[in-house]
């Protein structure tokens, strides 16, 4: 089977497609036959070494196929079955805990660039009914990284408002989930033209943060005081933003790191608003389920913008880079 590893040091030019044998599954352990798969900033660290993994790693914490063999006590699936990859293997329920979260799809162990895979029968949950592979593939990290923010930490409920920062894959897919419930949303962009596919998405407000540099003042002011619930990507360059942004006693999720991975920030504001802020970095199995359902019930398509061969995932991880994308960059396996 072909698959892409990681050479040390890392760097897009060290990715190297490679050859080797298919496994076969043992006992609670299923054969898996990716299809698709798609990137997330933290895979681009792992390909570029500003995560260090061991030499040969191969990456992608997500991906989206079909179960191909089971072995011995394997109850929980039958082939056939379509599946999608678990950035936490290990996390099945729960809280977070450190024990749960060691084990990174891609990173700390092999990842889903490659055609076929041998798991444990719990690495994997089913795929939403409709969607095609390279739609469900945009899930697992994004997807559920939303899903955490919104309805399970945050408990969004309808009539809320949100605000989402740019166009990447967490942003787009927490405006369809906050759509699809009922929430008006705000998002930022720094194009217009990308700000017209947002309102085509559902956004009842675009602000050009390029073109209003006190963009959060202007997200109270046409949210009528503030946001109920921040999608906060930039970290360092947009958490101030996102404190302002928001209403008193509202939520603010810490997705990402974009903008640099230390902030200034207003702590009195925090505490006179009465902020929750929290981190959050993907999620369970069983969050993965619920999400399942909800896109399911919500008729959401994932938003892709682009596909690529698996033998050209070096030039996938150069389009994620220069930050022109819409939505998801995915890759066919």
């Amino acid at each position: 089977m072909r698959v892409v590893q990681v050479k040390t040091p890392g760097g897009l030019d060290h990715l190297a497609l490679a050859e080797q044998e298919v496994g076969e599954p043992g006992q609670g352990e299923i054969r898996v036959r990716w299809h698709a798969s798609s990137l997330n900033y933290h895979d681009l660290l792992v390909a570029n070494g500003g995560l260090p993994v061991s030499d040969g790693r191969i990456p992608m914490s997500d991906g989206a196929g079909e179960i191909v063999a089971i072995g011995a006590g394997v109850t929980r699936w039958q082939t056939g079955d379509k599946v999608m990859s678990l950035f936490f293997p290990d996390w099945q329920e729960g809280r977070h805990r450190p024990e749960r979260t060691r084990a990174i799809t891609g990173d700390s162990i092999d990842g889903c660039a490659c055609e076929y895979a041998v798991l444990s029968e719990n690495a994997v949950t089913r795929m939403p009914e409709g969607l095609t592979y390279a739609e469900a593939a945009t899930l697992p990290c994004a997807g559920l990284t939303a899903w955490q923010a919104l309805m399970v930490r945050g408990q969004m409920q309808a009539g809320d408002s949100l605000l989402v920062q740019g166009t990447g894959g967490v942003s787009i897919v927490a405006l369809q989930l906050a759509k699809a419930a009922g929430v008006s949303v705000v998002a930022t962009t720094s194009s217009n033209a990308k700000g017209e596919r947002l309102r085509a998405l559902g956004a009842d407000h675009v602000i050009n943060y390029v073109e209003d540099e006190h963009w959060s003042d202007t997200v109270r002011k046409v949210s009528g005081g503030g946001v109920d619930h921040v999608i906060d990507i930039g970290g360092g360059a947009t958490l101030q933003h996102s404190i302002n942004a928001a209403r008193t006693s509202g939520q603010i999720s810490l997705v990402g790191i974009l903008g640099g991975v230390t902030a200034t920030v207003n702590v009195p504001m925090i505490f006179s608003k009465q902020l929750q802020v929290h981190g959050v970095a993907v999620g369970s199995a069983a969050m993965q389920d619920a999400m399942t359902r909800a896109v399911e019930n919500g008729q959401i398509k994932p938003v892709i913008d682009a596909d690529y061969d698996l033998a050209d995932i070096a030039d996938a991880f150069a389009y994620q880079a220069s930050a022109q994308h819409f939505g998801k960059v995915t890759l066919s396996i």
